[in-house]
This record gives structure tokens, sequence and C-alpha cells, in this order.
């Protein structure tokens, strides 16, 4: 494969784009709406994670049967995006955005409505084929306001506005159990999507203007994805997100089993713990903007892949070992997290930099990775699950390896590339 397209050079703002409009407060609220319906995708996860076992046992499921739906929501997530992506980039960013909460909106009701495990798996494997508009459409819309460092420190802002949601959603789950079941869970989720359906529809301009939109054709969409596809920096840059997002993933569909089940926490102190740890998350994406703007995104990103494979095998040791009880396995948790965190704002902004021209096919491929790769994770968690926290944590020093191959691999091309 060959490189596919010249990087482009480091500036403020996408050519012919609107970023301009977007300073001080218009760009605080660009920033709060943006990360607003990003964070739909985190609350559909994580919320109904304290509710795991209890829905287990309801719906007569094993564990692997209900990490399914789980896997079920990321791979919709996931497959969806590679068909909005480039159908954003023919008819525009706000009417698949819009369309996509009001089908994510419905699809919680039939959620809250499954009869059976099964039938919840599919319902939700459609609610993330709806929400995928969203987790799409909020990246693009990203590449068509600015680029180069500009957009790596947006995105940085954006991962705080979202990390409020996995802080927040299994603290939610857990409050919500107290008067409601796990359906009551779906039915919130209906609320919040047509709450985003009118925040969206007021505080959100179009970012992608007529002159610069592609046709919808399927050829078109190809070619596009071939030309991203033969670019080696970009597809090393779809995989290190992927297999940051799997790492994220494996610890979070093992983790309501984990804490539950082998530390006897129940759904509220789950929910503490879950926030703790996504905690390092956010401090973390805050500083990166700074790093970025003093060593580039290229060593930030080398060094935190680094550091979550360190936190992943010490996180082993300790559940293989028992050492240290619930604080030896939660303390190194959390600095996994904290340091993928380094991974999911600069991975994407130098793959996306360099093909503005198809931002949203782009996205796509980006959003697909994460979820189908995560998706694939979240399961095989739950199949190898032993009754302990190790194959959790085996999984996750195998997907930061895997991630640290990659940059091995791109190490060259990475050390060339000029953001």
């Amino acid at each position: 494969m060959t490189t596919a397209s010249a990087p482009e050079p480091a500036a403020v703002a996408a050519p012919g784009s609107l970023a301009d409009r977007f300073v001080g407060g218009t760009y605080v609220r660009l920033v709060l709406v943006l990360g607003a319906l990003s964070a739909l995708g985190p609350l559909t996860i994580d919320t109904y994670l304290p509710a795991l076992p209890t829905l287990t046992t309801e719906l007569k499921a094993t564990d692997a049967m209900a990490q399914l739906t789980l896997t079920g929501v990321l791979a919709g997530i996931g497959v969806g995006q590679l068909i909005i992506g480039p159908l954003s980039d023919a008819v525009g960013r706000r009417r698949p955005l819009l369309i996509g909460l009001l089908g994510h909106g419905l699809m919680s009701v039939l959620c809250a409505l499954a009869p059976t495990v099964t039938m919840l798996a599919v319902t939700r494997t459609v609610q993330g084929l709806a929400g995928a508009a969203v987790s799409v459409v909020a990246m693009a819309m990203v590449r068509d306001l600015f680029t180069g460092i500009k957009a790596a420190q947006l995105l940085s802002r954006l991962v705080l506005v979202m990390g409020v949601a996995p802080i927040l959603a299994p603290s939610l789950g857990g409050a919500l159990l107290r008067f409601t079941s796990w359906r009551g869970i779906f039915v919130v989720l209906a609320i919040i999507a047509v709450g985003l359906v009118v925040l969206a529809a007021v505080a959100l301009p179009e970012t992608l203007p007529p002159e610069r939109r592609l046709p919808a054709k399927l050829g078109r969409s190809l070619r596009s994805y071939r030309t991203l596809l033969s670019d080696r920096l970009f597809v090393i840059m779809v995989g290190i997100a992927g297999l940051s997002f799997a790492t994220m993933f494996c610890y979070i569909s093992g983790s309501p089993f984990v804490l539950q089940q082998l530390y006897g926490l129940d759904p509220q102190q789950y929910g503490l713990v879950f926030g703790i740890i996504a905690a390092g998350l956010i401090g973390v994406s805050q500083i990166n903007p700074i790093l970025v703007r003093r060593h580039g995104p290229v060593l930030v990103l080398r060094v935190g892949i680094g550091l979550a494979l360190l936190g992943s095998v010490i996180t082993l040791v300790m559940a293989a070992t028992g050492t240290g009880g619930l604080l030896g396995l939660v303390i190194p948790l959390w600095f996994v997290i904290a340091s993928v965190g380094l991974a999911f704002p600069n991975a994407p902004a130098i793959a996306l930099s360099r093909h503005g021209e198809s931002a949203g096919a782009a996205a796509a491929l980006l959003g697909a990775a994460q979820f189908l790769v995560g998706g694939l994770a979240a399961p095989l968690v739950g199949a190898l699950a032993d009754g302990t926290a190790v194959p959790m944590t085996a999984m996750m020093v195998g997907t930061t390896g895997l991630a640290l191959t990659l940059l091995l691999v791109g190490w060259r091309r990475m050390s060339a590339f000029q953001f």
C-alpha cells in the first residue's frame, strides 16, 4: 500500500469552513453541544451496566448471552457508521443526525419491552445502528471545522464533556434501579434521545455547505474507502483507535461481574468505583492539549499506549495473585484507563488530518473500528469468564500489546509525519 495523500499542514480551521464563527462563547457552546450528542453513545452503553447481573437472572440468560446485548449495540454503532459516514458527506450532517436521534429513541422503547435476551440483543443492535449517526456526525463536524493541532485540542475538550457520561451513567443506572427495573433505564434513554433532538435542531448549524458535498453514489463511497485504506498511516491510526476502545470495553463488559459478584459491591458502589476510574480518563484528556502543543500528538500517543500496556500487565499480575484485594485491582485499572485516554483524541486527530475531503467516510472508518473491535472484545471477556478478574485483565494486556505493535510497525511513518 502507498500513502494516498500528503499530510495537511497544521492549521486553525479547515478551508471554507464555518470555523471563524466559533470563537469565545460560541466555541464553548459548540463543544458542549457536540459533547452532549457524543455522550449518548456512552450513556446507551453504560447506564444499564449495574443491571446486567439482574437482567441476566430475570431473562434466564448466561453471562455471555447478557454481554451480547452490549456487543449488539457496539456492532450496530460500528456498522452504522460505515453507511452513515459517506451519506453525511453527500446530504450534510444535520439530517442524518436528527433522524438517527429519533430512531435511537424509538429503539430504546422497544428495548424496554423486550421479552427475551435474544430480542433485547436485536433491539440493542438496531439502537446502535440509529445511534451511529450521532457518533459519526459529531466526529465529522470537528473535521469540517478544524484540522491539525486545533482539531486535537477540540477532540480533547470533547473527551471532557463525553467523560461525564461514563462517570454518571453507571451511577445513574444504579440510582434508577432503586425506583425501577432495567426496563425503566431504557425508557430514560428514550427521553434523553428526544431531548437531544431538540438540542441539535436548535443549537447546531450545518457544518458541511452544499458546495463541499460529494455525490451520494455507492461507487464513490467505495472509492473513498479504498483511498483511505491505501493510506498506511491512516490504517495504523484506525487500528490503534480500535484497540484502545477494545481495552476500554474489556473493562466495561467485565467490571460489572468482577466488581459486583467477585468483590461484592452493590450497584451504587459499583457506579462510584466506575466513576472514579473514568475520572482518570477525563483528567488526562484535559492535560492532552498542553502535551500536544509542546510535544505533538505522535509522541503523546506513543507514551499513552506504552503506559497503558505497562498498567495492564500490572493489573493482570494483581488479578492472578490476588494481591491487594479490591484496591490492588482498581488502582492499576485507573492508570490503564487514564493512559488509554491519551489515544482517544490523538489517534483520530492524526488520521482525520490527512483526509479532510472525505471527513465523513474517514470518521466512519474510525468509529466502525472502535466499536466493532470493542464489540468483539466484550463477549470474549464473558466467554472466558472463570470467576476471577484474570480474563478481563488478560484481554486488556492483549489489546494494549497489539496497539503497541502497530505503533512499532508505523514508527518510521509517524516520525516523518508533520502535524
